[in-house]
C-alpha cells in the first residue's frame, strides 16, 4: 500500500513538472549483441549517422549530440514528447541497424540549460556523472529524505564553480551532473545519500560542443 502512495506521489510531482519540461534526454548505449558487420559498411552506417544528426539539428528537433570515450553517446531533443522523439529517432540508420540500446527520459536542467551550437563549433571535454535511480520496495520509504541530501549536497558541488550543467529526470529517474576538468569520484561518492542506495553512479567523459549547455566560458 505505502509503495503504491509512493507510486502515485511521483505521479503527481511529475504532473506538476510538466509544464516545465521543454527537453527529451536520450543516453545512446553500445548494444553488446549487435550484428559484426564488415568496416566498409561500418563506416558508411558513421556517415549516413553523422548526416542524420546534422539533418535532425538544422530541423530544430536535436539540440545536442555528445559521445563518450567508450563509444556510447547522448542526445537532448527538443520538447517532452517521447512519442515523437522516439520518431526522429527511428530515422538514424544506426538505430534502425541495432547498433544502440536507448534510454529516453523528460528532462529538467537546474543549472545551466540546453543550446543549439553549430556543427563547426569546438568540441569539450567534460566529465558527466550520471545517477541511476534504483529504488525499490527495500529503500522507497527513504526516497523522499535521500533525494533532499543529494539536492543538497549538488547545491555545495555547484558553489565550486567547475559544474557545467545539472538537471533530473523527472519521475525519480535519475538525473545527470556536468563538470569541468577531471573529477576525483570521492567527491561524487561522499554524496551523504549514496549509503541508502537509491542512485547508482556511473561517471564518463563526454566530448560535445562547447556551448551546448549555454555555459558561457
Amino acid at each position: 500500500m505505502r509503495l503504491i502512495l509512493i507510486c502515485l506521489i511521483s505521479l503527481l510531482v511529475c504532473e506538476g513538472y510538466s509544464q516545465d519540461i521543454k527537453y527529451t534526454f536520450v543516453f545512446l548505449n553500445t548494444r553488446e549483441d549487435k550484428p559484426n558487420l564488415p568496416k566498409e559498411e561500418l563506416d558508411k552506417l558513421m556517415q549516413t549517422h553523422l548526416a542524420n544528426i546534422q539533418r535532425l539539428a538544422n530541423e530544430g528537433k536535436l539540440l545536442v549530440a555528445g559521445r563518450f570515450e567508450d563509444g556510447d553517446g547522448v542526445f537532448i531533443f527538443r520538447g517532452n514528447s517521447s512519442d515523437s522523439v522516439k520518431q526522429w529517432l527511428s530515422t538514424d540508420p544506426s538505430i534502425q541497424a541495432n547498433r544502440w540500446r536507448l534510454e529516453i527520459f523528460p528532462y529538467l536542467p537546474r543549472v545551466g540549460s540546453v543550446c543549439l551550437v553549430d556543427s563547426n563549433v569546438e568540441m569539450v571535454t567534460y566529465t558527466l556523472i550520471r545517477y541511476i535511480s534504483t529504488i525499490t520496495k527495500f529503500n522507497v520509504q527513504k526516497a523522499g529524505q535521500t533525494f533532499k541530501k543529494h539536492d543538497d549536497y549538488l547545491k555545495q558541488i555547484v558553489k565550486t564553480g567547475n559544474v557545467v550543467t545539472e538537471g533530473f529526470f523527472p519521475n525519480r529517474d535519475g538525473g545527470i551532473l556536468v563538470m569541468k576538468g577531471e573529477v576525483d569520484s570521492a567527491v561524487i561518492e561522499a554524496d551523504p545519500s549514496m549509503p541508502d542506495t537509491v542512485f547508482t553512479i556511473e561517471i564518463k567523459k563526454l566530448w560535445v560542443g562547447k556551448g551546448s549547455f549555454c555555459e558561457k566560458d
